[in-house]
């Protein structure tokens, strides 16, 4: 099994970099989960945090501009015969095309924040033929707001929630605790919902 902690802090931005690249073209690796575990990491400065989110940006975009050129020069029926291999099959290429055609370029600014989405929306846009420059510029404006989210948000609330639990007291504390684990395990049975669908 994959060790997201020891490879982040033996290889750093190059993991997190080679991780969101991966994921970000189709192949279902764990990148968002290394996104949040390296600024936990550099939360307790573990990991350099002004090289950390430069990284993941640029992997997540690279990784997206990967797909969208596998979609666009290799077509529909290529990307089905062979992306079964990493997880992509009919049904979910399907419900990501009915995406793009409702939503168009909006999607490829808010799809890395959904699963299924954030591995499948280069290739679809590539599919799609969306003009190059209107899907690198959402694609790194999206790509900036999930690192700014997943990246320095976590990064600064690991740093800061030590803090905030000392002033509040052990009452207040105690109830922002809970409705923390309440919305975390809200949040992980969404994502084990839908990567089940």
């Amino acid at each position: 099994m994959l060790d997201i902690s020891q490879m982040i802090t033996t290889y750093g931005p190059w993991a997190i970099f080679t991780l969101v690249l991966i994921e970000d073209f189709g192949v279902p690796v764990p990148g968002e989960t290394a996104l949040i575990t390296a600024a936990v990491l550099a939360s307790q400065g573990k990991v350099p945090i002004e090289w950390l989110l430069p990284a993941a940006w640029l992997g997540a975009v690279l990784g997206d501009n990967i797909g969208y050129a596998i979609g666009r020069y290799a077509g529909r029926r290529v990307v089905l015969r062979f992306g079964g291999r990493v997880g992509i099959t009919e049904a979910r290429l399907s419900w990501v095309e009915r995406f793009f055609a409702r939503y168009g370029g909006a999607i490829v600014i808010v799809a890395r924040f959904f699963v299924g989405l954030r591995q499948l929306n280069g290739i679809v846009a590539g599919i799609s033929r969306m003009a190059a420059p209107t899907f690198m510029l959402c694609n790194a404006f999206g790509a900036a707001l999930w690192v700014m989210v997943w990246g320095f948000g976590i990064y600064w609330f690991g740093g800061h929630f030590p803090l905030l639990l000392h002033s509040m007291g052990p009452t207040a504390a105690g109830a922002l605790i809970v409705v923390g684990v309440i919305l975390f395990g809200v949040l992980m049975w969404r994502r084990y919902r839908g990567a089940r669908k």
